[in-house]
């Protein structure tokens, strides 16, 4: 974990200025730099540092582009999602979903370019979010995407045995898992 933590402050640094989005949430500027969208961020850190703020900031970024064909874009939300994640602390917002979303959402952005880190970061989501299902579904899709249909299966089976909910959303899973279909949700599942 503190590997991780290290990887995501590097991460915080290397991105911190590099955003030119303004009033994402409606707020007021917090700064009078108008280069980056710190003023928005400093209002979420300094006011409310709440999950639900920070997801609504993030999904606002993501619909600038396609991350996976824009890398500029990419790198700026893997760095704003890093933000938020040092920003909330787990043992506050371990309950809360949109905490849990933001550590999927970052866990498969990290996917993009890197692998390792992003097991490393599903796996961070799934210790600290272990109630939602969709959590164990997304983890357990990356390690399909990789060939890794045991580790897959497994996932999905703790995920039942630790009694994450919905467990419909499991079931339908496990059961797309074993009809060998390639995505483990469809759209209208998810």
């Amino acid at each position: 974990i503190a590997s991780i933590m290290n990887k995501v402050r590097d991460l915080k640094n290397k991105y911190r200025n590099e955003d030119n989005i303004t009033d994402e949430l409606n707020y007021t500027k917090f700064s009078a730099d108008t280069t980056d969208n710190s003023g928005t961020v400093n209002q979420i850190m300094m006011t409310t540092n709440n999950p639900e703020d920070w997801l609504s900031f993030l999904l606002r970024l993501e619909k600038r582009g396609i991350p996976q064909m824009d890398v500029s874009l990419l790198n700026r939300l893997i760095g704003r999602y890093s933000q938020a994640v040092t920003a909330l602390p787990a043992e506050k917002h371990s309950q809360n979903e949109s905490y849990a979303r933001i550590l999927v959402r970052f866990a498969e952005l990290k996917a993009l370019q890197d692998p390792e880190e992003a097991r490393d970061q599903f796996h961070l989501a799934r210790l600290n979010c272990k109630k939602f299902a969709f959590v164990h579904v997304a983890f357990a899709q990356f390690e399909l995407s990789q060939g890794n249909m045991k580790k897959c299966k497994q996932l999905l089976q703790k995920a039942v045995e630790c009694s994450a909910v919905p467990l419909g959303m499991l079931e339908t899973a496990l059961q797309n898992f074993h009809s060998q279909k390639k995505q483990l949700l469809s759209d209208e599942e998810k």
